[in-house]
C-alpha cells in the first residue's frame, strides 16, 4: 500500500551540475550534488550510493523516479534519463519528468515574488534554451533556443524579471535593463524538484519507461575531431 507521502528518487544531469535527492512528497530526506565538470558518467553512482547511505531507506522502498527531463546538456540527459529508467523499470515504479526549465523557475519563485521567472541554459555563443514563467510559474513563452538580442523578451511586460541558470551571466552584458535583474545564486538542484515530481506522482503523470526519451530541443551534431591522425 502506497503511503501518503510517497518515496521519489530526484535525478538531474542536465547541466554542468550533477544532482540527486530522496524525497518524501515535498520533503528533502537527503541531497548530494557534484560540481566536477564532465563527471556524470562516474559520479552519479557514487551520489545515489551516498543518498540511500544516509538514510534509513533502501532503492526497494521507493515509489517513483523522477527525472530533470531537459533541455539541457545532450550527454548529462542521456546519462541521467536512462539511470532514471533502469531504475524504474528495474523496480517497476513509475518514471516521472520534469521540466528542467521549470525547476529553475520554481527555485527563483521560493527566493522572489511577485515577479516573472527567465531561466536560461546555456547553449553556447550568444544562445541559450529558455522560457518565461509569470508568478504563478505558468508558462507565458515556450521553451525555445534564443539568440540573445537586447530587445528579444520585450513583448513580455513585467517590472522584474528574474534571470537564473548557467546561461543567464553571459546575457547580463545585453539585456540591460533594469527590470531584469540576475540571480546567478540560483542553479539546477535535484531538491528542488520535490514540490514538481509530487504533483506530477499525485496527479497520476508518469512517462512510459520503455519509450520515453530526454527532451534535447535541439539535435546533437557530432564535431569532427581535429587531433592529427585520427582521420587522413
Amino acid at each position: 500500500m502506497i503511503q501518503a507521502k510517497p518515496l521519489i528518487l530526484n535525478i538531474d544531469t542536465a547541466t554542468s551540475v550533477c544532482s540527486v535527492a530522496l524525497t518524501k512528497g515535498c520533503d528533502v530526506l537527503s541531497y548530494f550534488e557534484c560540481k566536477e565538470p564532465n563527471a556524470h558518467s562516474r559520479m552519479l553512482a557514487v551520489l545515489l550510493q551516498q543518498l540511500f547511505q544516509t538514510t534509513y531507506y533502501k532503492p526497494e522502498d521507493l515509489h517513483a523516479v523522477a527525472v530533470s527531463k531537459g533541455p539541457g546538456s545532450y550527454t548529462g540527459l542521456r546519462i541521467g534519463v536512462s539511470s532514471a529508467k533502469g531504475l524504474a523499470y528495474g523496480r517497476n515504479i513509475p518514471l516521472i519528468s520534469v521540466d528542467t526549465l521549470k525547476i529553475l523557475a520554481f527555485t527563483a519563485s521560493l527566493k522572489h515574488k511577485n515577479c516573472m521567472y527567465l531561466p536560461m541554459i546555456d547553449a553556447r555563443r550568444m544562445e541559450v534554451y529558455s522560457a518565461l514563467f509569470d508568478e504563478n510559474l505558468n508558462k507565458v513563452k515556450d521553451i525555445s533556443a534564443d539568440i540573445v538580442q537586447d530587445d528579444i523578451y520585450r513583448d513580455y511586460k513585467a517590472e522584474k524579471i528574474i534571470l537564473v541558470g548557467d546561461g543567464a551571466e553571459k546575457c547580463k552584458t545585453v539585456l540591460t535593463e533594469s527590470r531584469y535583474v540576475l540571480d546567478n545564486e540560483i542553479y539546477l538542484q535535484a531538491k528542488h524538484m520535490a514540490a514538481l515530481s509530487y504533483e506530477k506522482f499525485v496527479q497520476g503523470d508518469f512517462e512510459d519507461t520503455a519509450y520515453f526519451e530526454p527532451y534535447y530541443l535541439k539535435e546533437f551534431i557530432a564535431v569532427k575531431s581535429k587531433v592529427k591522425g585520427l582521420y587522413n
